[in-house]
């Protein structure tokens, strides 16, 4: 099997820190070592994913390199008693994509200790549909309801509610009973928001308080931000008492301006979601409800299907902010 062919997508630093993608044939034998040879069937496209695909060091360390931080299908080789070879199966997150080869080639090889079995219920593809921006998602509302947050406790926000994050959050929430508030700098998009279960849409500069005040008026009972800096820091500010606010992106700024007074007036929780590595058992039991009673009913709605050849498009949309929805990419033949 070392010495089989498939097609991946290949970024390269050229003469004066220059990088180019382009697609290519490699062997199964120069995949980095592990237990589990997978045929990947899909994989799908994160911020994270565009990032190493332009050549961000701060991702990626060193090139020739192969994106695609998610990757589902098939076992074909493993080494390991808990992967059976036949089994259909994902993987997110860990390093799958940042130093380790990803999801954007025909195979991955990756350690046991990173394979997840696919849960019933939910296809290969429609798990790339969710991939790591949609399990950022689920984790965010997953950390809200461990800290307590329940829908009759008042409204949720979304911030970033476009994006890939922030679309799959405002499905699940609403799904799960929430009344639903979504905060955006495309309030053209209107219709794909309250075709998500979003009950309000409010602008990015309605979301961002530049008053300097300490506290402002308690509105949220809970808040997904997927986007950091003055928008997460008045998310903070206007929680109600003993709200709950997670935090997983920086989009907008990885500063915070923030002072103490939410959390010691307020009883106010920032929770940070790392997806990456989150622990195995939270993360079965995450993209269970993804797989059961937080699966979006519409799924398709928000994903657009490319295959690898159609990537580089896409990987300019997510950089400009312009993505809506998921990209989820498919490796089939």
């Amino acid at each position: 099997m070392s010495d089989k062919r498939f097609r991946a997508l290949v970024v390269e630093e050229g003469e004066g820190g220059k990088f180019t993608r382009s697609l290519k044939e490699r062997s199964v034998g120069d995949l980095p070592e592990g237990e589990v040879l997978i045929r990947v069937h899909y994989s799908s496209l994160n911020f994270k994913d565009a990032l190493s695909a332009t050549g961000n060091k701060g991702v990626t360390k060193s090139y020739p390199h192969t994106p695609g931080v998610d990757a589902a299908g098939v076992v074909e080789e493993s080494s390991s008693p808990q992967v059976k070879p036949g089994e259909e199966v994902l993987v997110t997150g860990y390093d799958l994509g940042a130093n380790t080869d990803g999801g954007y080639g025909e195979y991955i090889r990756v350690p046991a200790g990173w394979v997840v079995g696919l849960p019933e219920g939910l296809s290969a593809r429609e798990s790339m549909i969710y991939g790591t921006a949609g399990f950022t998602a689920a984790l965010s509302v997953y950390k809200m309801e461990e800290y307590g947050v329940t829908p009759d406790m008042g409204e949720v926000l979304v911030t970033g509610a476009t994006g890939g994050v922030g679309s799959v959050a405002c499905a699940i929430l609403a799904k799960a009973g929430y009344s639903v508030v979504a905060s955006t700098g495309k309030t053209d998009q209107k219709e794909f928001l309250t075709g998500l279960g979003v009950k309000e849409i409010i602008s990015r500069a309605d979301s961002a308080d530049t008053s300097g005040r300490p506290l402002l008026k308690g509105r949220w009972a809970g808040a997904v931000d997927t986007v950091g800096g003055e928008i997460l820091a008045t998310a903070i500010k206007s929680a109600k008492q003993h709200g709950v606010i997670t935090c997983c992106g920086n989009v907008a700024s990885g500063d915070l301006p923030i002072n103490v007074y939410p959390f010691i007036l307020r009883g106010v929780s920032l929770v940070g979601i790392d997806s990456a590595y989150c622990p195995m058992d939270a993360r079965r039991e995450v993209w269970s409800r993804l797989a059961g009673e937080w699966k979006i009913d519409a799924l398709d709605g928000i994903a657009t299907e490319v295959a690898l050849d159609g990537l580089d498009e896409q990987i300019e949309l997510i950089l400009k902010g312009a993505q809506k929805g998921r990209v989820v990419v498919s490796l089939r033949k």
